[in-house]
């Protein structure tokens, strides 16, 4: 698959960082000894910590950089970077040409992850999103144990050069450098952010491997204009046009549903009874409804009460993926799978699109009638050098995004003829907890929320869908290259679901260095020294400086297999599941560091309880905390101020990550290591409350419908009504 290949090659940057903190971990230990910087610690840490401070001021406008030039050209940076800090590093006869070097590569490290994970989750398919992401961690992870396997074989020499073991990352830098120039497509969000629709269209058919990405291409459009005041969810039972018989007797009224192209027509009928539990949980979720719940409802905590703790965007979240699981044996499959065949059904005539290619139909909406809503000559005038308004491939649209989820638009024209006052698309999901419909030639009832469907040899699903007012087929299409091409639009920051996804960002970064992870990476070779890691490999004839060594290279060994694990269950169990899961293994890892010193335990024993503590803590920590706020960070921000956003968060992961470094050897003097790691169990004991309090679970969404759910979720005291819901 395309993708896959393009995201492995997207990691080679992941690599370059790994490989850059071992080398730097055991580099120092050689360049303290040639300059004599035992005595200076303060120097030592500036070292070490130069490239966090030249990170922390490139994060500060790489955002906005990206947003202009896009993602690919930061990549590139980064390569040339890498090579250039490398070569300096080679020549390097003074501590202030080291600092020179770190400079260099600070922004190399900065640029490859602020914005590897955040291209790849642009680039990427929901389904799989998080498993390729997760490879970030990976290939960093393979980059330290290769590093440590050459600092290891090289400490065996009678003369290591630190020079040569610090320089060698220019080697696969080249490599990366014409991967990135030669290979690599820009973000096809960002191409759609800047108008490039021809260019994003010809980007999304590689990575697809499919002539036809017309649905996804709406989304990448709609994307640009998320959220909004008239934001709602709604809940139908769908079927074709073609197929369903509704009791107007009844007064129930219906809504047509269109694609994003012709043929595709569907008739939904409204239900505003009990409602489907996606729906009915999803609106319980604000204010004083949490108490309605249904996580609570389900059981799945302990007490209301801790429900209620909860931040309602996280029972949102959590209330959607819950509903997907339910009966996923027995309906799910059918539901989901006869959607694409539905939507891929109608009557071209009925269409509001008319007839078109690709993406012309929501540019060009109500086709025949322009004197009656907004006009096609505008909107047909500002594409007409793209292909939304070209081409002539015949091949049946299709409505999917991914996830199951599908992009569908309705009119605001009622079933007795109102008023059209714009179009409105539909985010819909088809809900595996509501009743099947027979598949029956004949006619069959199905009764749900006291509604009576008629089906006449066909089929429907009862779906929830995210509505909002659409920006294509509306006059809101004119202004969206415009206004994307003069950079982020910093009020957008001031959206409740924006700022809410800031705290999460924000937050998981904080806690993520609170864990101590730098701790440990930058410095794990002297702490093992001091445990006395050493007396494990005395009999090894080798010195404890590279037992050291080889102790790291079989804790980054370990890391890999855990990785490949949490690389299975990203897109399974979800980030938030896993946070939860390795957060307390973590913190019992650091308890035995605490605790051993009040036992009175031989050499052999204390060192080896040391080596496995940290061994593990490494390697759980990577699968969890390691890669999870990177991944999460990049998922849910809006496209038009994603790159401002990821500066902000990478903002805060840089302060932290120097903060942690520049005083970790007073802390270690001051605390000594058991004193350190007290510390840092605080700091997973807080990052524990913080993700199951605030942190939603993103898994298999496409990132616009997640942008959505923030926009929801973060509107205070929302009445339930509001949202279509009524008891």
């Amino acid at each position: 698959m395309e993708v896959v290949i393009i995201a492995l090659a997207a990691t080679l940057g992941n690599l370059l960082i790994g490989w850059d903190s071992s080398t730097i971990a055991g580099g120092m230990t050689y360049i303290k000894q040639e300059f004599d910087l035992e005595k200076d610690p303060t120097l030592e840490g500036l070292i070490v910590s130069m490239s966090f401070i030249t990170g922390t001021v490139v994060t500060i406008f790489s955002g906005t950089i990206s947003d202009m030039v896009g993602r690919r050209p930061m990549l590139i940076t980064s390569s040339v970077m890498f090579i250039i800090a490398g070569l300096v590093m080679l020549w390097a006869p003074n501590v202030t040409v080291i600092l020179l070097s770190r400079i260099v590569e600070g922004v190399a490290i900065a640029l490859a992850v602020t914005f590897n994970p955040l291209y790849i989750s642009e680039i990427a398919p929901p389904d799989i999103r998080g498993q390729l992401n997760t490879l970030t961690q990976f290939a960093c992870s393979g980059g330290m144990f290769l590093a440590y396997v050459l600092v290891f074989s090289m400490s065996l020499l009678q003369s290591p050069s630190w020079r040569v073991m610090l320089s060698v990352i220019s080697i696969p830098s080249v490599v990366y450098f014409l991967l990135t120039v030669f290979y690599l497509p820009e973000s096809p969000r960002w191409l759609v952010s800047k108008g490039r629709i021809v260019e994003a269209e010809k980007v999304l058919k590689r990575l697809r491997r499919v002539d036809d990405v017309s649905g996804e291409m709406a989304l990448l459009a709609e994307g640009l204009n998320p959220g909004g005041e008239n934001i709602s969810i709604e809940e139908y039972v769908v079927a074709p046009a073609s197929e369903i018989l509704i009791n107007h007797e009844a007064g129930k009224d219906y809504i047509k549903l269109y694609g994003p192209n012709e043929g595709v027509t569907m008739i939904a009928q409204p239900v505003n009874g009990q409602g489907s539990m996606l729906s009915r949980s999803m609106l319980s979720m604000h204010g004083s409804y949490a108490s309605r719940s249904m996580l609570s409802q389900q059981g799945s905590f302990s007490s209301q009460a801790a429900a209620s703790l909860k931040d309602p965007i996280v029972n949102l979240f959590g209330s959607f993926h819950e509903s997907t699981l339910i009966e996923s044996g027995r309906s799910n499959s059918m539901l989901i799978n006869n959607a694409n065949s539905m939507f891929s059904t109608g009557d071209p005539e009925s269409s509001p699109f008319g007839t078109s290619d690709n993406l012309r139909a929501p540019l060009n909406p109500f086709h025949g009638g322009a004197d009656r809503a907004y006009g096609s000559k505008d909107m047909l005038g500002m594409r007409s050098n793209s292909s939304l308004v070209h081409g002539n491939d015949e091949t049946p649209r299709n409505t999917d995004i991914g996830g199951g989820w599908q992009l569908v638009y309705k009119s605001t024209d009622d079933a007795m003829g109102g008023k059209r006052e714009g179009l409105q698309r539909v985010y819909l999901h088809a809900d595996p907890s509501a009743a099947a419909v027979s598949q029956s030639p004949h006619v069959s009832v199905v009764a749900t929320s006291g509604y009576d469907i008629h089906i006449d040899g066909g089929e429907a699903f009862q779906a929830a869908g995210i509505v909002s007012r659409s920006v294509l087929g509306t006059s809101d299409a004119l202004s969206i290259p415009e206004a994307t091409a003069k950079g982020p639009k910093w009020r957008a920051l001031l959206e409740p679901g924006v700022k809410r996804a800031l705290i999460v960002g924000i937050g998981l970064q904080i806690l993520q260095q609170a864990a101590g992870i730098n701790g440990f990476l930058y410095y794990a070779p002297q702490i093992l020294e001091q445990a006395g890691v050493g007396a494990l490999l005395s009999n090894l004839g080798i010195s404890s400086i590279s037992a050291s060594f080889l102790v790291n290279i079989i804790t980054t060994f370990c890391m890999l297999p855990c990785i490949a694990i949490s690389i299975r269950l990203m897109d399974v169990a979800g980030r938030r599941s896993i946070m939860l899961y390795t957060i307390p293994i973590l913190i019992v890892c650091l308890l035995l560091l605490v605790l051993k010193q009040y036992f009175q335990l031989s050499s052999v024993l204390n060192a080896s309880i040391s080596a496995i503590s940290v061994v593990v803590y490494e390697s759980v920590f990577c699968m969890g905390l390691g890669i999870i706020p990177n991944i999460i960070c990049a998922e849910i921000f809006p496209t038009s101020v994603r790159g401002i956003c990821i500066s902000l968060t990478s903002l805060t992961y840089w302060v932290c990550t120097l903060a942690v470094t520049l005083t970790f050897p007073y802390l270690l003097q001051l605390l000594g290591l058991s004193g350190v790691f007290a510390l840092f169990v605080g700091g997973c004991f807080i990052s524990w409350i913080f993700v199951y309090l605030k942190v939603p679970e993103t898994k298999g969404m496409p990132l616009e419908v997640i942008i959505e759910f923030f926009a929801i979720g973060a509107k205070p005291g929302t009445d339930p009504a509001e949202f279509g819901m009524k008891d």
